[in-house]
């Protein structure tokens, strides 16, 4: 270990840098930060196994922050670690900085994820503690490692954190270390004047090794994180007492720490001196961005360790490699994040089914042809289906990872923001499942996998009010609407920001399958019915023909001179038929159009969309959610029947008939739509 003077000045340091970098941005939380500063150091100092030389190695350690607002601390250590440089430092929170004001996603510079949104970060650490352990139930021990976790009192309170606490203890992640940063003092209050709850007694009634500290002190970080590293049954939460603001001072001298104003603005515009603060602290306040001489050598020291201790990695892992071909392909094929391969076309669906049936299909497919694929559902395995994966694999158990399916409990947003660091971690591909309606809970979650391109594939049935008798909180009727804002949002790439598909019969569904598989950019979201529908009508082979799903929107049947466009997604397209039928009947020419997705459509050539849905003619949309999930592709010349309120309980055919989604009324307000001008 390092000599405690050297330690306590490389956490001065990164106080200094932390605070320096929002003063010159006139922006951002300095307290926490140089709170912080003594575990960063010691973790990345000592602890942190990792290569530096490949930031991308698939068996380092990982650490997840999940208060990105002390994004100044992390970036300081990793600038003493060679990943930042002074001048990026400088420019945090600036246009075009790699310094933002939350830490995102970049792994090459050793952020292992986008954080921001408190208690979700320490979540992604759950979930790839959980892929870890998935992986070495599979791989051995080239895949041990340790996840290491950061939480802020804030996080603590978001209740997320129950989540992530309950399922981390149930399953025994002992490859778990959290510190959870307990400076008593948050954004607007001390955190007395809003909670007074035993943190400790909690974590330990779910069954989490819990260690408290002086979370300033050198000695005792070391010590809870060795007896973290050893313990072999339990996660461990290292509760580290510490200060905000630790070693700033007021103009007079004054000691200006444990201060709620530090939190979120620059040390001085929250009373306290930054310049009497740097000198407190052993810098320079007319060049406070410098790298102490004694720290660049403690982080040369470290990177020469870390050589040494990646050779002998190295070594053990080729030399598994060699015993071990056949594994040693699965864990390159796995890692490199490449779709699997399926013969899509040879599974077989059974006609006329829910199309949550039809992906239970799919799923018992890819549970025994994806070997790194992880299922999870939110306690509906055996209403959203995913039980079709299940039924060929088994649920995660404490000691015991050789199965593939996750049961998250009734925790959706836990569920769903684990799944993301499944999915951060590399090497699995992980899907999850819940009704629709409970997209709701989830939608933070969407938006983070999204804004870090993680490809998870989310798995929402009961797509609407024919869930029926549940009744209206079960009903989702501007989820829909809601979830296809993503695939208007682009991310970073300039590319939506999210696949969204609604298959109207079981072969688009496969197809849906095929595309949400094949998607390894962006989250995808399969919506699915709980009711069976009718298939659509083919000319020859139905899978061949649901293909063209691929292009966001295809046309399923046209008269020779339409005057008219039927419009819709899910099963109101097999209602579209219902209607054509009795359209055609009176000689109306009709083209009839399936829309699973459509931000893919709007991502085609405008000579395709044209083809679909001409521009010049009538247009007729059926949405069983808010009109405006269909009023941009029907347009002006068009009409949308949709439903404007919330569902109501009674059976699903009943409220067909009541709320007009019948061939009938298709009929009534297409004739309706072609006599006006």
């Amino acid at each position: 270990m390092n000599d405690i003077r050297i330690m306590n000045r490389a956490a001065d340091n990164i106080r200094i840098l932390a605070a320096s970098m929002v003063e010159k941005a006139n922006s951002g939380h300095p307290g926490g930060a140089m709170g912080g500063a003594d575990f960063i150091n010691v973790l990345f100092s000592e602890f942190l196994v990792y290569d530096p030389k490949n930031p991308t190695w698939e068996g380092r350690d990982r650490y997840f922050q999940d208060p990105g607002h002390m994004s100044p601390m992390l970036y300081s250590v990793l600038a003493l670690a060679g990943k930042f440089t002074i001048d990026e430092l400088k420019d945090f929170r600036q246009w075009g900085s790699v310094t933002p004001g939350h830490p995102e996603l970049n792994v090459m510079r050793g952020i292992e994820n986008t954080s921001g949104p408190l208690g979700q970060g320490h979540t992604y650490a759950v979930g790839a503690a959980i892929a870890a352990k998935f992986l070495k139930a599979r791989l051995g021990e080239v895949m041990n490692q340790t996840i290491y976790a950061y939480i802020s009192d804030g996080g603590v309170q978001e209740e997320i954190s129950q989540g992530a606490g309950r399922i981390a203890g149930t399953l025994g992640l002992d490859n778990l270390v959290m510190f959870y940063d307990a400076n008593k003092i948050q954004l607007s209050t001390p955190v007395n004047a809003v909670t007074n709850e035993d943190v400790a007694m909690k974590y330990q009634a779910w069954g989490w090794k819990v260690i408290t500290i002086n979370g300033n002190d050198v000695e005792q970080i070391r010590k809870a994180l060795t007896e973290a590293k050893a313990e072999k049954e339990r996660p461990t939460l290292i509760i580290g007492n510490t200060i905000m603001g630790k070693g700033s001072v007021d103009a007079g001298d004054g000691n200006f720490e444990n201060k709620v104003s530090t939190h979120g603005q620059p040390l001085s515009k929250a009373g306290a001196s930054i310049t009497e603060t740097i000198k407190n602290l052993g810098g320079d306040p007319d060049d406070p961005f410098q790298i102490f001489p004694e720290v660049a050598e403690l982080y040369a020291h470290r990177a020469k360790e870390l050589e040494s201790i990646m050779s002998q990695r190295y070594e053990a892992q080729e030399a598994w490699a060699k015993a071990n071909p056949e594994i040693s392909a699965k864990m390159k094929n796995w890692f490199s994040g490449k779709a699997p391969v399926i013969d899509w076309k040879a599974i077989e669906q059974k006609p006329n089914q829910a199309t949550r049936a039809a992906s239970a299909t799919v799923l018992g497919v890819l549970a025994t042809q994806v070997e790194n694929m992880i299922c999870a559902s939110a306690d509906l395995s055996n209403s959203d289906k995913t039980d079709g994966f299940l039924k060929k694999t088994h649920a995660f158990e404490k000691g015991d990872f050789s199965g593939a399916f996750f049961q998250a409990g009734v925790s959706e947003l836990a569920m769903a923001c684990i799944c993301i660091g499944m999915s951060l971690h590399g090497g699995v591909i992980a899907a999850c499942g819940t009704f629709f309606v409970f997209s709701d809970y989830m939608k933070p979650a969407v938006r983070m996998a999204s804004l870090m391109e993680q490809p998870v594939k989310f798995i929402w049935t009961h797509d609407a009010f024919r869930v029926g008798e549940d009744g209206p909180t079960h009903e989702p009727v501007e989820q829909e609407a809601q979830i296809r804002l993503m695939e208007k949002l682009k991310n970073h790439k300039g590319h939506n920001s999210m696949l969204v598909l609604r298959p109207a019969d079981v072969m688009e569904t496969t197809v849906a399958w095929k595309m949400a598989m094949e998607n390894i950019s962006t989250p995808t979201a399969l919506i699915l019915s709980r009711q069976g529908i009718k298939d659509l009508p083919s000319k020859q082979n139905r899978y061949d023909e649901a293909l063209q799903a691929e292009r966001g929107a295809y046309i399923v049947e046209c008269d020779q001179n339409p005057v008219v466009t039927l419009v819709a997604s899910g099963s109101e397209v097999a209602t579209l038929e219902e209607g054509a039928a009795l359209l055609r009947a009176e000689g109306v020419q009709v083209r009839v159009v399936s829309v699973p997705s459509e931000g893919l459509f709007r991502s085609q050539s405008k000579e395709y969309q044209d083809s679909v849905i001409p521009v010049s003619g009538k247009v007729f949309g059926l949405t069983a959610g808010l009109p405006v999930t269909l009023e941009s592709l029907v347009g002006a010349n068009g009409k949308v029947w949709g439903l404007e309120s919330f569902g109501f309980s009674a059976p699903y055919h009943i409220l067909d008939e009541k709320l007009g989604f019948t061939g009938a009324n298709v009929y009534k307000q297409v004739k309706q739509l072609l006599s006006t001008k």
